[in-house]
C-alpha cells in the first residue's frame, strides 16, 4: 500500500529522518522495523520505517540520500510499504470486474454502538449489513484499522486508488466518493463523501464537513 504526505527531512542522533504523520500500528498490520520506499523529489528511496512508540515511527534514510535534499522543509512524500494488509479476500466471490454492487448512490448507516465506524463505512458502500461486514472483517468494536477496511474492500470487489492521502487538517479537492479518516483521540473516525455529501454512521447524512478534522482520505473508484 501507498501513503501520501507532507513531511520534513530532519538530521538527528540516528541519521536523517522523517516524520510519518499517522499511526503505522493503525495502518499497517507489521510492528518492530519495517522495510519500505519512499519518493522524495522525484527519487525513490529505499529506507527504514523506525518504531518510536505507541504505532508512531519515523523514515530513515541513508546519508548519500539525504543529502540531497533540502532540510527543514516540507517536501511531497509517497511511502510504499509492503504486505501492509490482511488477506481476507483468497475465498471471496466478488473481484474488482465483479465488485458486489455499483456505487451510484449512498445510504447511510448509522452505527449500534461506538467504535463500529469503519465497518459501517464498508458496509454503506458494499449496500450490506453491518453484522456481515463484521463477519467478513473478523473485527469488533475499535478493531477496524485502514488494513482492515482496505481488506474488506477487496473481498467485496470494491476498487479503490493504491494510495491513501494524507491532507492533516489542509484543504483538500475530495473525489466523488472516498472514505474519509479523522483524528479522533488514539483512533480514527471513518465517514464517507460521495457526490458532495458526508455520510457519518454517527450523525447521518452531513451537506458540509470541517476540513480541518480530516487526517486524510481513500479515493473510492465509481
Amino acid at each position: 500500500m501507498r501513503y501520501f504526505f507532507e513531511s520534513t527531512v530532519e538530521k538527528k542522533d540516528k541519521g536523517y529522518m522523517i516524520q510519518i504523520p499517522f499511526n503505522v500500528w493503525e495502518v499497517c498490520k507489521q510492528r518492530d522495523v519495517i522495510q519500505g520506499d519512499i519518493v522524495l523529489d522525484n527519487t525513490i528511496i529505499d529506507c527504514e520505517l523506525l518504531p518510536q512508540e505507541k504505532g508512531n515511527y519515523e523514515i530513515h534514510i541513508e546519508d548519500e540520500d539525504a543529502v540531497k535534499v533540502e532540510l527543514g522543509v516540507p517536501h511531497k512524500i509517497l511511502l510504499h510499504v509492503n504486505g501492509s494488509l490482511i488477506r481476507m479476500d483468497q475465498n471471496s466471490p466478488y473481484s474488482f470486474d465483479n465488485p458486489i454492487r455499483k456505487i451510484d448512490s449512498m445510504k447511510v448507516i448509522i452505527q449500534p454502538e461506538d467504535g463500529l465506524c469503519g465497518q459501517a463505512c464498508v458496509a454503506m458502500l458494499a449496500g450490506n449489513t453491518i453484522a456481515e461486514v463484521i463477519s467478513v472483517m473478523d473485527c469488533r468494536e475499535w478493531q477496524a484499522t485502514m488494513g482492515r477496511v482496505i481488506s474488506a474492500l477487496n473481498y467485496y470487489g470494491i476498487d479503490h486508488n493504491d494510495i491513501i492521502v494524507y491532507t492533516e487538517g489542509k484543504d483538500a479537492v475530495l473525489p466523488k466518493c472516498c472514505i474519509l479518516m479523522e483524528k479522533m483521540g488514539r483512533f480514527c473516525h471513518y465517514l464517507i463523501h460521495f457526490d458532495g455529501k458526508f455520510y457519518d454512521s454517527n450523525l447521518g447524512v452531513l451537506e458540509e464537513y470541517d476540513m480541518s478534522k480530516l487526517l486524510g482520505y481513500l479515493e473510492i473508484k465509481c
